[in-house]
């Protein structure tokens, strides 16, 4: 493959321009390389028929600017240029260490949970864990109407070294099947507390990816498609699938809030749904981004009718799991153990559930983001935050930001990415990771 980053021919943004030989699934490895390192996809022009692959992204970095930045211009071009093992790259493959977004981390075991979602949960989930002696080196927690996914990575407390012990593997297993059920679970008949399943993954399948496909997997139970009887989304999102007569494709069109990662969650999802984008146009109209995807089976075909409309829920549900409202908790401090056990106990205990959470640990240092929301869903008080900071603040730092939810800022060509959305890499560029 070849890869260009050029930042002399437009004014305002850098272009990413792809070239390789066609091969499945090499799309979505190359938005996953844009969308890790929280790059803002103003437009697009993507195509792919034939034996050939030609892309071309207009990118602004997290700031809203060009992208100038040596080290994350080197990480493009080794990601995506000659000798780049795309595609077919899984990240991570290089075992035993793995990268969780832009971070590598060591040696681990990769712990998969899904189930029903209920306030402080993830509370107990992080307090088993600690009990249990396996430190979280990172997590990832997506939560979407009643269901939750997480993927979290854990060593053990006193070795640093992942957890080979079968037996001692299933007992870890057994505890957080408990929490996930409930503790009994009630009125569960079958058994598994609709849908609760833990799973230790050997995969290196990229985090996001795998969340994605926890959760579309729930969507079968009903628990993460739109509840019965209302519309799916009432922000403004519209998907709809049509069949192109003159060049006989099926066509995604997708129009909803713009946000970092949207391109990522609908490449992702259309290609686990085993769907090939042909060509794809993507663009922007003030605070809405605009997609538009040439796509067919794997066969050739074109979607037949109860397709498309699975394709229309799917996309929906993809894009909403992401969506953030409320406040997100930004800590740094020293990385211990338990420590983010004792963090969503405080949350819990402040009335707070977390709708989204990103944990990683660079160094000694722990970055913790959590998404948070009153539970009983009126909108969080600020001295409900400065309790908190009270409890936590002085071990770590503690940033707090409003997540807009209902009006949309007023935006220059990237500036949304800047005020709108909270992103890690900031954080961790602080760091000197």
């Amino acid at each position: 493959g070849r890869v260009c980053i050029d930042n002399n021919t437009c004014r305002d943004c850098t272009l990413v321009k792809v070239d390789s030989m066609n091969k499945n699934g090499i799309l979505l490895e190359v938005v996953q390389v844009l969308s890790d390192l929280d790059l803002t996809i103003l437009k697009a022009y993507i195509t792919s028929d034939g034996g050939w692959f030609m892309d071309v992204f207009h990118v602004l970095d997290k700031q809203g600017q060009k992208v100038t930045d040596e080290k994350t211009i080197q990480h493009i071009e080794k990601a995506l240029g000659p000798g780049s093992n795309i595609p077919g790259a899984t990240k991570g493959s290089n075992s035993p260490g793995r990268s969780v977004g832009m971070h590598s981390i060591g040696d681990h075991t990769a712990i998969e949970l899904k189930g029903p979602d209920r306030t402080g949960l993830l509370s107990e989930i992080f307090a088993v864990l600690a009990e249990l002696q396996c430190n979280v080196m990172a997590a990832e927690v997506w939560t979407h109407r009643t269901r939750v996914a997480c993927v979290v990575y854990v060593n053990d407390v006193s070795s640093g070294q992942a957890i080979e012990d079968a037996c001692r593997l299933a007992g870890i297993e057994e505890r957080l099947r408990h929490v996930l059920r409930g503790h009994g679970g009630g009125d569960d008949d079958d058994g598994d507390g609709r849908g609760a399943h833990t799973n230790f993954s050997a995969g290196s399948t990229h985090v996001d990816r795998r969340l994605h496909q926890l959760m579309h997997a729930d969507m079968d139970l009903g628990g993460d498609g739109a509840p019965q009887g209302r519309p799916a989304a009432d922000d403004g999102t519209a998907v709809t699938v049509e069949h192109c007569e003159e060049k006989d494709y099926s066509v995604v069109n997708v129009r909803c809030r713009d946000r970092p990662k949207l391109l990522f969650d609908i490449v992702c999802t259309l290609t686990d749904m085993q769907y090939v984008v042909f060509h794809a146009a993507v663009t922007s109209e003030g605070i809405y981004g605009i997609q538009e995807l040439y796509i067919r089976r794997k066969d050739g075909r074109t979607l037949l009718k109860d397709e498309a409309e699975k394709v229309t829920k799917c996309l929906e549900a993809a894009i909403s799991r992401r969506v953030s409202e409320g406040f997100t908790l930004e800590l740094c401090g020293r990385d211990r153990v338990g420590l983010l056990s004792d963090v969503t106990r405080v949350l819990r205990e402040h009335g707070l559930t977390v709708t989204r959470a990103d944990v990683t640990t660079v160094g000694e240092q722990a970055v913790n983001v959590f998404y948070v929301r009153d539970a009983s869903g009126q909108p969080v008080d600020m001295k409900t935050i400065e309790g908190l900071r009270g409890q936590v603040g002085q071990t770590v730092m503690l940033n707090v930001k409003k997540v807009p939810a209902d009006k949309a800022p007023e935006r220059t060509a990237g500036s949304m990415a800047k005020t709108s959305f909270f992103s890690f890499g900031g954080l961790f560029a602080k760091l000197g990771a």
